[in-house]
């Protein structure tokens, strides 16, 4: 996977726009600026910008809205090759570059956490956290977990109701380790 689709992926307002402009197939900036209507115009404006300037996204057609051209933006690569090609067989090195790339886009979100007065942070109110769960299964099984995972979260990547807000959930399943059951 390249690195500017990686620092895409890695950006949770970029990201949702890859995937609102890939699962649409061409979206207008309008359409865009309705799937997470907290994200400031200005910041929508940059992002499309940044990712056309990066080849992800390319301008398709323009539609003519009071003498104003839209832009319509579809996906200018092949998407699913890039990210198949990620999931394959990886150098030790790349594969660890991208892992590293991927967790210091989450150190930065939860760096950016708005601290109360007194630097405390809400994390019950504001929904956060993270934690790790030991678990025993073969490949068939784990792809079935990210499966069910991925239905489960599937209704909540819209803005369809009053006072949703845009959060990432971050997947993380590591190798298999090396020991064994009576080892843990």
């Amino acid at each position: 996977m390249n690195e500017k689709l990686m620092a895409c992926l890695t950006n949770p307002i970029k990201h949702k726009l890859l995937t609102e402009i890939k699962d649409k197939e061409r979206a207008t900036t309008k359409e865009l600026a309705q799937i997470s209507p907290q994200i400031p115009q200005t910041t929508l404006y940059r992002h499309l910008k940044k990712m056309v300037d990066d080849g992800l996204i390319k301008v398709v057609d323009t539609n003519r809205v009071r003498n104003v051209d839209e832009k319509v933006y579809g996906i200018a690569i092949d998407l699913e090759a890039e990210l198949a090609t990620d999931q394959g067989e990886a150098t030790g090195q790349y594969y660890n570059a991208q892992f590293q790339r991927f967790t210091k886009g989450l150190v930065k979100e939860f760096q950016q956490c708005n601290p109360q007065k007194d630097g405390s942070v809400y994390t019950i109110k504001d929904g956060s956290g993270f934690g790790i769960t030991p678990f025993y299964a073969s490949y068939d099984e784990v792809r079935a977990l990210v499966c069910k995972i991925n239905e489960l979260i599937e209704p909540f990547t819209k803005v369809d109701t009053e006072g949703r807000q845009l959060r990432n959930i971050a997947t993380i399943i590591t190798p298999p380790t090396t020991k064994t059951k009576g080892d843990v």
